[in-house]
């Protein structure tokens, strides 16, 4: 049986990404993406809850995100998880838990439309 290695997110970048043109002129992006679920508690009050992720665009997605998102904005994000791990100068192990984007969609609406 084959694997299957999917996410789905829609939510809004805590930042504009960071892109970066790494050798043999490849664009790679990064940027943080924000969920909130709301929820009631056991008393009826409405709570919510953020989590973070790092999301990871390559080549013509990366220039994608650089040209049209900024802080703030809402989109969809499809792509896999990607674990890796490193240490750094001292000494100390890291762990990183990313989003490859495969595919992005531009939820805000456009300027113009709210005119």
């Amino acid at each position: 049986m084959r694997g299957l290695n999917k996410v789905t997110l829609i939510g809004n970048l805590g930042k504009d990404p960071d892109v970066k043109v790494l050798e043999g002129n490849t664009a790679v992006a990064k940027f943080s993406l924000a969920t909130t679920e709301s929820f009631r508690d056991k008393s009826g009050q409405v709570q919510s809850h953020t989590d973070w992720h790092t999301i990871v665009l390559w080549r013509g997605l990366a220039e994608l995100a650089q040209a049209y998102l900024r802080k703030g904005s809402l989109v969809y994000v499809e792509g896999k998880l990607k674990y890796r791990q490193y240490d750094d100068a001292e000494g100390a192990r890291h762990f990183v838990t990313e989003i490859i984007a495969e595919q992005i969609v531009l939820l805000d609406r456009r300027a113009d439309e709210n005119s």
